[in-house]
């Protein structure tokens, strides 16, 4: 069952602006209705304390304190823009050969074309997010402590899980950042990158054991699987984020997952011929797909609705002659499409292919591509949304066909997995190629599980010698597309800023072109700098 958070508004209204958020984080608020509850209510009993604690899951699906608009948590940006998923859509994937978008909304076309500046509208408000998520959890983790019992414990533990993971794409997406552990209203120091990366390993290392066992918690919540997942993904990184290999850690932390209750869906509800559909689509926070998300985000279209999250993904990805009912929904905002680049990655799986010999159809169902009516070359990406082709891989539909819970089609129920059990089959495989430990074939088999789901049979299956680090980055394109991956993968293999990979427009040529090597970090919020003395901007803004 979800976990509900329409009714937890409370911890939003408790929590003191911190230097780390600058002037946009709008905390300050007044209460909305000050006879109910007080910081002693909402931590007066683990009953009440939950509440406290959906508000820090509320704060990455949600933007404020009025549903879709109306009363943002974060001003200085479009109220929808700012939900957190939706914004590490734009500096993960509108960065990379995944995605294209035709807005022309401030700061947003320099997201696809690589010239951000530290003013970026979309990298200030997800600094400004993320900094909020730690304030939220920095004041959770104080008020629990005067709780007593293993369940308190338990929603600290997952209170620091929270502001670890915010951490962790603090020093992904910005590099050297203050590390605040208490709430305070102090101007911070800021920490290296380095030692950022110790505090999130750290924390996950303690909080383990501290959290549930495997599949223990509520859907939705987070589980000890979870920090395993997490310090997988950690440790991966590693040598980029701090200078030093890890590997041997990541696998280490790949098997615990991999060994636990999770398990890859090879549930075909719909019967389409592959399951891999069940995983983006309205109820796939029961259809199956729900064991093999170790971590994600809940939508759901009539009691947490937004403008970001599926919502965004939904809409945004519908326009030309698609029938946005067909999705679900009631309308497309005929914005996001992909680079030929993504679709080439799946040459292989082609079916069938038009007169002037381009793809379309695949026997690899994760390509999931609308052509008709879609041009494969992208000659202007600006407000012409029929350059490129269009993206299917998240509905509103459920497996039965039916649309979401908001009769209105206007948002959507469909879950987000921010970590899901096929990634870290791919970390493990990734190690593997990289000849730094783990079984080949163990790794071939989790590759060709993957793939088994992808084409319904074994005809995609690969061998040892196919396992190379150019396919497992291939692999990872085309297995966890669209879910905010891109960039950081792009990094770890040296292709987001040099010319070793080039795509449509990547630097803003047609053809792509090297840019920058500062580009693997965004800048620090203009603002920010000009606000603390103690913090310094990243080389090259």
């Amino acid at each position: 069952m979800k976990m509900k958070i329409k009714h937890f508004k409370i911890l939003a209204l408790l929590i003191p602006a911190l230097a780390l958020h600058a002037c946009h984080a709008d905390l300050d608020q007044e209460p909305i209705d000050p006879d109910s509850f007080t910081e002693t209510n909402v931590f007066a009993s683990t009953a009440e304390a939950k509440g406290a604690l959906a508000k820090l899951y509320a704060s990455l699906s949600l933007t404020g304190q009025e549903g879709p608009a109306g009363d943002a948590d974060i001003s200085g940006i479009d109220e929808g823009t700012s939900q957190y998923s939706r914004m590490l859509f734009s500096l993960n994937e509108l960065t990379t050969d995944h995605a294209v978008v035709g807005w022309g909304d401030p700061g947003l076309p320099n997201l696809h074309a690589m010239n951000w500046g530290a003013s970026n509208d979309f990298t200030t408000g997800m600094y400004y997010r993320l900094a909020q998520e730690v304030s939220f959890a920095n004041s959770f983790i104080d008020n629990a402590g005067r709780l007593e019992g293993e369940e308190a414990e338990a929603f600290i533990a997952e209170a620091r899980f929270l502001r670890a993971f915010a951490y962790y794409n603090l020093i992904d997406l910005f590099g050297n950042v203050p590390l605040v552990k208490e709430v305070t209203t102090s101007l911070p120091e800021q920490n290296t990158r380095t030692e950022i990366f110790e505090f999130v390993e750290s924390e996950l290392l303690e909080i383990q054991d501290q959290l549930l066992e495997s599949g223990a918690n509520e859907y939705g919540r987070v589980d000890r699987v979870a920090a395993w997942a997490l310090l997988s993904k950690l440790y991966l990184n590693a040598e980029v984020w701090t200078g030093t290999e890890m590997y041997a850690e990541s696998l280490e932390f790949s098997n615990k997952v991999i060994n636990s209750s999770y398990s890859i869906n090879t549930t075909d509800a719909n019967g389409n011929g592959s399951a891999y559909d069940e995983l983006f689509l309205a109820d796939n926070d029961s259809n199956g797909a729900q064991d093999e998300f170790i971590f994600a985000i809940n939508f759901d279209g009539i009691n947490s609705r937004t403008y970001g999250g599926t919502t965004f993904l939904v809409h945004a990805a519908i326009g030309g002659s698609m029938k946005a009912s067909d999705f679900g929904v009631n309308g497309g905002w005929g914005g996001l499409r992909t680079t030929k680049a993504l679709v080439n990655k799946f040459d292989y799986a082609v079916t069938e292919r038009d007169g002037d010999g381009d793809p379309i159809a695949w026997s690899d169902g994760r390509a999931m591509f609308y052509t008709d009516g879609q041009e494969f070359e992208i000659n202007t990406i600006a407000n012409t949304f029929t350059d490129g082709y269009a993206v299917t891989k998240f509905t509103n539909i459920d497996s039965e066909g039916n649309q979401g819970n908001d009769e209105s089609g206007e948002y959507v129920d469909t879950d987000l997995p921010l970590i899901r059990l096929a990634e870290i089959y791919l970390n493990y495989a990734e190690v593997v190629a990289r000849g730094e430990g783990g079984d080949v074939g163990t790794a071939v088999a989790y590759i060709n599980e993957l793939r088994e789901r992808a084409f319904g049979d074994n005809s995609g299956n690969i061998t040892a010698a196919d396992l190379t680090l150019d396919f497992i980055e291939a692999e990872r394109s085309r297995e966890l597309y669209w879910e905010g991956q891109r960039r950081t993968d792009l990094i770890r293999f040296n292709d987001f800023t040099t010319a070793n990979y080039l795509w449509p427009f990547k630097g803003g040529a047609k053809n792509g072109t090297a840019v920058e090597p500062f580009r693997e970090l965004f800048p620090l919020p203009s603002n920010i700098i000009s606000v603390n003395p103690n913090l310094t901007q990243n080389p090259g803004y």
